[in-house]
């Protein structure tokens, strides 16, 4: 196990460590023997693509004592269903996990999100850890207990607050992600940058990454949001937002299939940081920075094959709206954020940054 300390997460419902290292997974049956006290039927819900991960992990837990069952799930978003919902608490059934049993998550943000919705209602609630194997879901997607599926209306629209009883991101699985799922992962530590730590953007113009650190410096901003505000009562963990208003806009107009989420992101954050400049004195420096960095880590900076008629559309739906208005998260220097209504015809002259089609 790797020796560095792990990162505390104190939400409300519960506090829980983030282990960043390499060689977490070899090590993780012994660790949840010796701290957790659980029973031996655990059930490991895995990516189906990740099949020399799930029988490390499985070996793992069966040289600690455990019973370990692999439950697969297709890749890819079409399994945050209902149908794959239920088929997922159907096997939990047949597998006899019990109350004092466990669920783990080995995956992106996709089995992370399910598998956590099914552990926090399958026998009204059971251990939950998760196991990230992509970038995007070690700095963001694992940490701070949303959970969720989508209904044909909307992304995540049905799901819980479910803190999981810890989390163990292994490095080494960096390694065999593709490059594309990389640079959509630090889309998102832009993003904490931005909000939280312009240091942290510094980081990013180097040509060789400390992912160690990466890593852990978005999970302690990501910990320090939730733990001020673990159900997104105050506003405060609304600033996690930050270019995800304009991106989930633009995943819903492109129907999911043409970026992925980290792009979406990258590109919503050049829409927020043009609305930040134009609404609340942000300079015009800090927006040259954000490009340079997408540009530095291959992050598309315009769309083709959308209109942004099409975005305003999908705004009006999206499920953070408020009394009929969409929530902004704006910034008035880097590392200070703050919700904004922004006028109609700001958000057209910010959409056509990124959109050449009007309609």
């Amino acid at each position: 196990m790797n020796p560095a300390c792990p990162v505390h997460v104190s939400a409300g419902s519960r506090a829980y460590p983030v282990w960043i290292g390499s060689g977490l997974l070899e090590e993780l049956g012994p660790r949840l023997s010796a701290d957790y006290g659980l029973g031996s039927r655990i059930a490991l819900v895995a990516d189906a693509t990740l099949r020399s991960y799930a029988e490390e992990v499985q070996a793992s837990l069966a040289k600690a004592g455990f019973d370990p069952v692999i439950l697969w799930v297709p890749p890819g978003e079409g399994s945050k269903s209902l149908s794959q919902l239920g088929l997922l608490l159907e096997k939990l059934a047949e597998s006899r996990v019990d109350r004092k049993g466990a669920l783990l998550a080995l995956g992106g943000g996709v089995v992370g999100d399910l598998a956590g919705f099914a552990a926090s209602i399958f026998l009204r609630g059971i251990a939950l850890f998760q196991l990230p194997t992509t970038l995007l879901a070690m700095v963001d997607s694992s940490v701070g207990g949303k959970t969720g599926i989508n209904l044909p209306q909307g992304k995540n629209l049905v799901g819980t607050f479910y803190q999981p009883w810890g989390i163990f991101a292994d490095l080494q699985t960096l390694s065999t992600l593709p490059e594309r799922e990389i640079r959509a992962g630090l889309a998102e530590v832009i993003k904490y940058g931005m909000i939280a730590d312009p240091t942290l953007l510094s980081t990013l113009e180097t040509s060789t990454l400390d992912w160690q650190a990466i890593v852990r410096r978005s999970v302690e901003i990501k910990a320090a949001v939730v733990a001020e505000d673990e159900r997104e009562t105050s506003g405060r963990r609304a600033v996690l937002n930050f270019g995800h208003t304009a991106g989930h806009a633009l995943e819903a107009a492109l129907g999911y299939r043409t970026l992925v989420h980290g792009e979406a992101v990258a590109l919503g954050m050049r829409v927020a940081t043009l609305l930040s400049q134009r609404l609340c004195g942000l300079s015009e420096s800090a927006g040259a920075f954000l490009d340079r960095l997408l540009v530095h880590h291959g992050l598309p900076r315009t769309v083709e094959a959308v209109s942004r008629a099409r975005v305003r559309e999908a705004l009006l739906v999206d499920k953070k709206r408020e009394r009929g208005a969409n929530r902004w998260v704006l910034l008035r220097s880097l590392g200070d954020p703050v919700l904004a209504d922004v006028p109609e015809e700001e958000i057209e002259r910010a959409l056509a940054l990124i959109v050449d089609r009007p309609e």
